[in-house]
């Protein structure tokens, strides 16, 4: 029996303005049976409370969805401590969601909230990444040279030591970055989480239970791309997302989902302390098999 009754795969965004086609945000929807079904939505409030809204409507009928994020959820060992004094990811979510600023317009701080936990640690950074004629005082242009777990965290968590081609949570700009994403993506996966009761993996949970699971995704694992339907952009990140969608579905039916879920437990404990996984990453083989079923 499959474990979830539906597959939901979000491709975020931290634009600071409204945006839609390019670089914004796209959600692909797969139930039981048929295609995906995709949303563009141009902020990231629109994008929480449309999740918010399926959610509490598959609540209500009695579904559980398995939801993809695409940013990472989690820092590197050591990053809670030093942060907060505490440990885990709880910790570092909640700092997180204190100094971040984020309107209903996609105006955000995610800069200034950088510079001001990167005062909390010795030296430069570990946040890093602006464009070069920005001047921000505390934030450098590019990655600190020294530090590096030492009197900063590690630069890279577990899943980007086997996923290489993933960038370090901390680059906040140019290419492949991901932590402004992360900055601006865990406040809104705690509103998600405390208004509608899901479960956060693999902190929470490995995938047992009944509440609606929260996972990372990384789409770019997936090799091959399908053809989409007319009507839709020609938008890599939709491409992406439709094909996750797809895929999880596949592996849930084919009862493979559940070891791509459980892989934490044969991974470090710091992974499920405090850095979390990037779902499939274990076996990406496995996973990319099971995308060229999803998409024949």
């Amino acid at each position: 029996m499959p474990l979830f009754d539906g597959y939901v795969a979000v491709d975020w965004s931290a634009k600071n303005e409204p945006v839609y086609n390019e670089n914004s945000i796209w959600i692909a929807v797969c139930d039981p049976h048929g295609p995906p079904r995709l949303e563009n939505l141009g902020t990231r409030r629109e994008a929480v409370d449309w999740v918010e809204a399926l959610l509490w409507e598959r609540t209500a009928a009695g579904r559980r969805l398995l939801c993809g994020f695409d940013f990472a959820f989690g820092y590197p060992e050591g990053t809670a401590r030093m942060l907060t004094g505490e440990y885990g990811w709880a910790p570092v979510w909640a700092r997180i969601a204190q100094v971040i600023e984020d309107g209903p317009n996609n105006c955000n701080n995610r800069f200034e909230a950088a510079v001001e936990l990167n005062e909390v640690f010795e030296g430069e950074g570990p946040f890093y990444g602006r464009h070069h004629a920005w001047h921000i005082e505390g934030l450098l242009t590019t990655r600190p040279r020294n530090g590096w777990g030492e009197n900063l965290p590690p630069e890279r968590r577990y899943a980007e030591e086997i996923v290489r081609k993933a960038q370090p949570v901390w680059k906040l700009y140019g290419n492949g970055s991901v932590g402004s994403q992360a900055l601006t993506g865990i406040p809104a996966l705690q509103r998600i989480r405390r208004r509608t009761g899901s479960q956060i993996w693999p902190f929470e949970t490995l995938g047992e239970g009944q509440s609606h699971v929260l996972a990372e995704i990384y789409p770019s694992l997936i090799n091959l791309l399908p053809a989409l339907p007319d009507w839709v952009p020609v938008v890599n990140d939709a491409k992406q997302v439709y094909a996750m969608a797809l895929t999880l579905r596949e592996l849930d039916q084919a009862d493979e989902l559940q070891q791509h879920l459980h892989a934490p437990q044969q991974m470090p404990d710091r992974v499920r302390r405090e850095e979390g996984a990037i779902l499939g990453m274990q076996d990406r083989v496995g996973f990319n098999a099971a995308a060229a079923r999803a998409m024949g």
